[in-house]
């Protein structure tokens, strides 16, 4: 049956949060609302709390709560927010917390696709854990969907994302498929709808939203998300410059790989946005993991301030 809930518009440039941590291991709420109006100042049309990025596997049920409700509160309306902290098992663990974070005030609350499923069971599986979380979750919270990849990535077929459109309730699908032709058929399939597709992944992400897909949604969003944006708006000014920067953003996408989030709290901590890269998903020294890391931010941050260079250049031209 479907439900139809209150208009919430999530697309363009939507970051997944990082969490900033003080030397004692708390979250450090100061850093969160410099991030916040970091993430303003560049662009960014929707926040993303709560997730994977922000390291929500490794918060308790009180923490992502409070910070949930304190990015909503520093927003203030400015952008959406959307929130996942989906993070257990067990259907009534989950009920219980996704109630809480509905009632933090964000725009939407995100699930966690790996955990309607937890054993990969199947479509069946799916569908009926859904329906369950459906029946208790406050009918007028518009929804999405997000298919983390840990603990495991449990990717949607085309039934069980029709399945979930077909509810009306709802309105973003954070896609990891990776795959161009994937997201290209998800993109058909929402057509008409209210869901959104937002590709996550910035080996696909220009050709992604040149097909369709409503913005980019990826962990690069914490170090220059308006690139992304002038690339998803802008483009068609300068097509040269375009390829030159769908290139520059691939390839500063592999550098992931490198002690991520950790990376990207380094760069926030070289601008002056957190004190510290301190993470509680990482229990390891990046710098000594990665002898050169230092060296390949430095790359990082030049080639992106090239680009934001030769981008206000090209806009004076055009006063």
């Amino acid at each position: 049956m479907s439900t139809r809930v209150t208009p919430v518009v999530i697309e363009g440039i939507v970051p997944v949060m990082l969490t900033p941590f003080d030397a004692s291991g708390a979250i450090d709420y100061r850093g969160v609302e410099r991030l916040i109006e970091w993430y303003l100042q560049h662009g960014c049309d929707a926040l993303f709390a709560v997730c994977q990025s922000s390291e929500m596997q490794f918060l308790s049920l009180a923490e992502r709560t409070e910070l949930a409700r304190f990015v909503v509160d520093i927003v203030g309306g400015r952008v959406p927010v959307v929130a996942s902290g989906h993070i257990s098992d067990d259907l009534d663990a989950q009920v219980q917390e996704l109630q809480a974070m509905a009632a933090t005030g964000a725009d939407a609350l995100v699930l966690v696709t790996n955990h309607l499923d937890p054993h990969n069971l199947g479509t069946e599986t799916l569908l009926a854990n859904l329906d369950y979380l459906l029946q208790r979750l406050p009918m007028g919270t518009p929804l999405g969907l997000y298919e983390c990849p840990a603990p495991y990535r449990r990717l949607l077929s085309d039934e069980e994302l029709q399945a979930c459109i077909a509810t009306g309730r709802f309105i973003m699908l954070k896609d990891v498929s990776c795959d161009l032709a994937v997201v290209k058929r998800r993109v058909a399939l929402a057509e008409g709808s209210a869901l959104r597709v937002l590709n996550a992944n910035a080996a696909i992400a220009w050709d992604a939203m040149r097909a369709g897909s409503a913005g980019f949604n990826g962990v690069f969003t914490n170090v220059h998300p308006d690139l992304y944006k002038w690339l998803r708006l802008q483009s068609h000014v300068a097509p040269a410059l375009a390829e030159e920067l769908a290139t520059f953003l691939v390839l500063a996408a592999v550098t992931e790989g490198m002690g991520y989030p950790a990376l990207a709290k380094l760069y926030h901590q070289r601008i002056g946005t957190f004190a510290s890269i301190q993470c509680r998903a990482i229990d390891y020294d990046v710098h000594e993991r990665y002898w050169a890391l230092e060296a390949v931010l430095d790359k990082v941050v030049a080639g992106t301030e090239h680009f934001r260079a030769r981008i206000k250049a090209l806009q004076g031209q055009h006063r």
